[in-house]
């Protein structure tokens, strides 16, 4: 059975399906609306269950030649003392299977309870692309996620916005070159720094009440006085790597309750679209990377059968990926009340815990989880 599939969205879930389905004998077509591929964002930890999918598509060596090895894993600092993937995991797919410059404006799932037959996307430049089964990783404002639920809950207000920024290290004070992910906690904030792309930059990103700011946008920004603003009074080396930054990214944090659903037929969610979160665990694009890897492997055990039903394959890829991703997006939720408490005794007890814990250890049923398992 030859399947014509259709991802939408080129971000490092898109392209993660599309490389993970053409090593399972698949062939797919990614539509991005952008008119080149690149990450919107500053830097990510590839955590241990992240590398062991990228080294399984062959290219976690060629994403080693500019990422920083941490030598520590978590560092922890109190307040007052103390892109890369995307081209990498493009080189597993194919050359002419990404289409640039296309915005979807309507998907048009099947008829029928379960949907059979072709699905039409409808582009912002008057093409429409019929598809045998389409995969939704368009992101946190998902076109694909609205046409699949009938009734939409309206993201919650957070009261917590996120900045982050790009400092060159040799603009950096010589402490946030070390490397190691360092978290500074305190009163309301955290904020976390680590060097990337061969260590010519340190990764910035702090989180902070929002105020009455709502705008959830990756290309958002706001000025580094606002961002020194919201970390008066932090350690003056603290203080310092942030008058160092570029212009920041500031973005709300929006809360999402998980999704009982993520497949209606032949359509299928995968990455922010299915199950966005909160970034206290740093595992948004591991988790799309998981929700490829098990997609493409439901698909293509699936489509080895006498009488194929691809819908049947997007249910058992929802049902072994839901429990998991609504853990995490509960857990990170959880983190972020942890991370803020006020000084005091349940602040030291948090401290005291952090300190006792090992973090690989403590998080071995994120870190060890392998979706071929």
């Amino acid at each position: 059975m030859t399947l014509k599939i259709a991802i939408v969205g080129g971000g490092i879930g898109g392209l993660a399906a599309a490389a993970f389905l053409n090593q399972a004998g698949l062939s797919a077509t990614v539509y991005e609306q952008t008119s080149e591929l690149r990450e919107i964002g500053a830097g990510l930890v590839v955590a241990p269950n992240m590398a062991r999918l990228l080294r399984r598509l062959g290219v976690l060596d060629p994403l080693l030649k500019t990422a920083v090895r941490l030598e520590t894993g978590w560092e922890f600092r109190r307040w007052q003392d103390g892109a890369d993937l995307l081209d990498a995991i493009n080189r597993a797919v194919p050359d002419d299977a990404v289409r640039l410059g296309k915005r979807c404006l309507r998907v048009e799932p099947a008829d029928g309870p379960e949907g059979a037959g072709p699905v039409l996307l409808t582009f912002a430049d008057g093409e429409v692309v019929e598809a045998d089964l389409v995969i939704g990783a368009d992101g946190i404002h998902s076109l694909i996620r609205a046409a699949l639920t009938e009734t939409q809950t309206p993201p919650a207000y957070s009261g917590s916005c996120a900045f982050r920024a790009l400092v060159p290290a040799e603009d950096a004070p010589a402490f946030a070159r070390d490397p190691a992910q360092v978290l500074w906690l305190g009163p309301g904030r955290h904020l976390v720094h680590y060097p990337v792309r061969a260590g010519e930059l340190i990764n910035l990103v702090a989180f902070a009440p929002a105020g009455g700011y709502t705008t959830e946008s990756w290309t958002a920004t706001a000025t580094v006085a606002e961002f020194l603003a919201e970390f008066e009074g932090w350690d003056p080396r603290l203080t310092a790597l942030i008058e160092a930054a570029g212009v920041p990214g500031r973005w709300a944090l929006l809360d999402r309750q998980p999704l009982r659903r993520w497949s209606r037929g032949p359509v299928t969610l995968l990455g922010d679209a299915a199950h966005p979160m909160f970034p206290f665990y740093g595992q948004g694009a591991a988790q799309a990377i998981e929700d490829a890897a098990a997609l493409a492997r439901c698909l293509s055990e699936e489509l080895a059968r006498e009488r194929a039903d691809p819908a049947a394959a997007l249910r058992r890829y929802e049902a072994a990926r839901i429990p998991r991703t609504s853990r995490l997006q509960q857990v990170s939720h959880a983190r972020g009340r942890l991370n803020h408490l006020p000084d005091g005794a349940d602040q030291r007890d948090r401290d005291l815990a952090f300190a006792a814990t090992d973090a690989l250890e403590a998080n071995a049923w994120i870190y060890a989880y392998d979706p071929a398992e």
